[in-house]
């Protein structure tokens, strides 16, 4: 390396997943128990349900530093709280308004359903995430404070 090229520290994301137990988790677990890699930049959090989540939670994730937001449920028709993936479903349509105010891209929030069987289908979806994520670059908040 020359002395005119400086050196860039390789981009990690912050990423946080916010998952529901029934289907998604245990999708994450499959694909950890079947070898399947995938990002090890994701800080999943487990929730009983999709519904439960709260437009504030989401926000809060960016405000602290989060390049992106990754929200996973049961496929519609098999929640086990019987409509609380379709519940997230809107509230998430009207965050991506939100975090769009705030001065974030709404690509950052990604709402995917995978089920309990599709480990696999986990895997893709994660490593498909980070890598528009790193595409991106870091967000302009990430150097502000800590996640």
């Amino acid at each position: 390396m020359s002395e005119t090229e400086t050196q860039i520290p390789s981009y990690k994301p912050r990423i946080v997943a916010l998952v529901c137990n029934w289907c998604t988790y245990t999708a994450a677990d499959l694909a950890g128990t079947s070898r399947l890699s995938y990002p090890a930049e994701i800080r999943m959090v487990r929730l009983m349900c999709t519904g439960m989540i709260d437009q504030k939670y989401i926000l809060k994730a960016f405000l602290d530093g989060a390049d992106g937001v990754f929200i996973g449920g049961c496929h519609p028709g098999d929640c086990h709280y019987l409509d609380g993936n379709l519940k997230a479903e809107r509230r998430i349509g009207g965050t991506r308004n939100l975090i769009e105010q705030f001065g974030f891209y709404p690509e950052r929030l990604k709402l995917q359903w995978i089920g309990a069987s599709e480990g696999p289908e986990f895997q893709h979806h994660m490593t498909e995430f980070v890598e528009r994520i790193v595409a991106m670059g870091p967000s302009q908040v990430r150097d502000r404070m800590i996640l």
